[in-house]
């Protein structure tokens, strides 16, 4: 047996005001084929929010966690990942700091918490730290400047890639540290470094905001430390002896 008022409410949720309107008109054996209607509304909703948030997300290509090698790093906390993939961390608004050299899987590991909390109905934004500092650093008028910042401290989670690689300028950090601050106990940052904290006066010399944007990063985080060799690095080699082998298999 069909209910008719739970019915009623789902067609005023999905906005159907021409069903709303006529709801009077309708007929008890109409309502299973109403039902099938407002169920494939939902579901095309649904999906269509999906890949609206999939496509915000800038991700990009990224290998899924099911083939991360976990053998290849000296040191990392694989249950510690597979909690994070849970999204707790989202609930209290809590940073995530994934600390290593190059190519020990960072990037990787921040693409699939982006894309989990995406599947979960979050919202998400994956940038690089150049990519968005030198956004912010290259618009001149202030509301424009104001509409940005608040593109990138709108999303639930925002993972800020590769912090480190380069040094920036006192503009720069003063724009990451608005971004941090803004987010700051409202929503979660994900950020990927090669630099311990120690080290971030290298990568902002000179910015006076640098100790007041680690304390806020760090405060309600979790970091995750990755030691090991690249991953990059071992492919390549390997890539390379298998171009050797059929070179040589061709010569013979």
């Amino acid at each position: 047996m069909i209910d008719a008022e739970q019915l009623k409410q789902q067609a005023i949720e999905l906005k159907f005001h021409g069903v709303q309107a006529h709801w009077h008109e309708l007929t008890q054996a109409q309502y299973p084929w109403l039902e099938t209607v407002l169920n494939w509304e939902r579901q095309e909703r649904k999906q269509r929010s999906l890949e609206r948030r999939l496509s915000h997300a800038k991700l990009g290509r990224f290998k899924p966690l099911t083939e991360f090698d976990w053998q290849w790093p000296d040191k990392i906390d694989q249950k510690a990942i597979h909690a994070l993939m849970q999204l707790d961390f989202l609930t209290g608004a809590n940073n995530l700091i994934l600390l290593g050299g190059n190519g020990v899987g960072k990037s990787t590991l921040a693409q699939n918490l982006g894309y989990q909390a995406v599947m979960r109905g979050h919202t998400v934004l994956f940038t690089t730290a150049a990519n968005m500092l030198n956004d912010l650093a290259a618009l001149d008028s202030d509301n424009a400047l104001r509409r940005r910042i608040k593109h990138y401290a709108k999303p639930a989670l925002l993972i800020i890639d590769e912090v480190g690689y380069l040094s920036y300028s006192n503009r720069h950090a003063d724009l990451l540290f608005e971004i941090v601050n803004q987010r700051y106990e409202q929503r979660s940052t994900l950020v990927t470094t090669n630099r311990p904290f120690a080290e971030w006066n290298d990568v902002f010399p000179n910015a006076a905001c640098v100790v007041s944007l680690v304390d806020r990063l760090v405060h309600h985080s979790e970091i995750i430390a990755i030691e090991g060799k690249s991953y990059r690095m071992k492919e390549a080699k390997e890539q390379a002896a298998e171009r050797r082998s059929r070179q040589q298999g061709g010569a013979k």
